[in-house]
């Protein structure tokens, strides 16, 4: 099973035709993701009580997602507000103060040793805003230190929301040291090292102790840096962009399932993800890829089922 722990919000989507609520957030967003690509998760949040909490959990149910550790939180949901430009690109405000996401208290999250749990995936607004950061953190750091299970973050940076470059360095720097594996978009380390490279970022990150660093470009592909030291890439997908929300979080989602599949998360988990053959690491970011493309071609953060990827993988006879 895999454990995500994070926000799930409301995206309030805005287009030329008026607003619609649908359920968000980058880790409700990956949960869904594994889910709908076969694989069991179990998805660690704080969900309200209020109309917006009642929808966010039919539709985690509804998609096969655990919500057994789920906290029913008093605080109300957060809202993102999801601008959508001609080309289908979009762009948040974000209304998160006093919200249930950001609560987290250290009592609220469970205990993973003796669980079914295989890897932790976290990262966004969940690792950044306080108090419940700080709780989260810790979360990572007894799970690295017991080295149970396969520790990812996505860093999925929001920049008009937490805006101190030099204390979003700070903690980056010290929380990738907990992951085995970190992923981030080009866009992450433009805004974040406006003054380095991605591969002397990558690099960077590897000597700190990530076993596998993967950076996604849009249109141009991603890199992937294996534990060997090797750089991976990989072409996008073309797809008719529809537009891009969920986009980076369906990548996530995939790239986990994939890894799953693989038998690559789990215990000893630099040692799984150092058995990945090159070979497979093409694999894992075809399927990744394509798992993103697919979402792109359609309306909001809707991740494709596993048959409709191996429908698009399946070369046409």
């Amino acid at each position: 099973m895999i454990v995500v722990a994070g926000e799930a919000l409301i995206d309030l989507v805005v287009t030329a035709e008026g607003q619609r609520a649908v359920p968000g957030g980058s880790p409700a967003n990956v949960a869904v993701t594994v889910a709908r690509l076969d694989q069991p998760v179990r998805l660690l949040a704080r969900l309200a009580s209020d109309d917006y909490g009642r929808q966010l959990v039919e539709y985690l149910s509804a998609n096969r997602v655990d919500l057994e550790w789920a906290v029913h939180a008093e605080e109300p949901t957060s809202v993102a507000v999801a601008t959508l430009n001609a080309a289908g690109q979009a762009s948040y405000e974000f209304r998160l103060a006093g919200a249930a996401d950001w609560q987290w208290t250290p009592q609220e999250l469970p205990e993973l040793a003796g669980s079914p749990a295989i890897a932790l995936h976290t990262g966004s607004l969940a690792l950044a805003l306080a108090p419940g950061a700080e709780a989260l953190e810790g979360l990572l750091a007894r799970e690295r230190q017991r080295d149970g299970l396969t520790i990812s973050i996505d860093l999925n940076l929001r920049p008009s929301i937490v805006t101190d470059r030099a204390a979003e360095q700070e903690r980056v720097r010290r929380q990738v040291r907990l992951a085995h594996l970190v992923k981030a978009s080009d866009e992450d380390l433009a805004w974040l090292y406006p003054d380095r490279s991605v591969a002397d970022v990558m690099t960077e990150w590897r000597t700190a102790g990530v076993s596998c660093a993967v950076v996604t470009r849009g249109g141009d592909g991603v890199w992937l840096l294996a534990p060997d030291g090797s750089l991976h890439e990989e072409p996008a997908v073309r797809t008719t962009v529809v537009d891009t929300v969920g986009a980076g979080d369906s990548f996530t989602g995939g790239l986990l399932a994939a890894l799953a599949d693989l038998d690559a998360l789990g215990d000893r988990p630099a040692d799984r993800l150092a058995a990945v053959t090159p070979q497979q690491w093409g694999t894992v970011l075809r399927q990744a890829a394509t798992v993103a493309a697919l979402t792109c071609g359609r309306r909001g953060a809707d991740p494709p089922r596993r048959s409709e990827v191996a429908a698009r993988l399946t070369p046409a006879n």
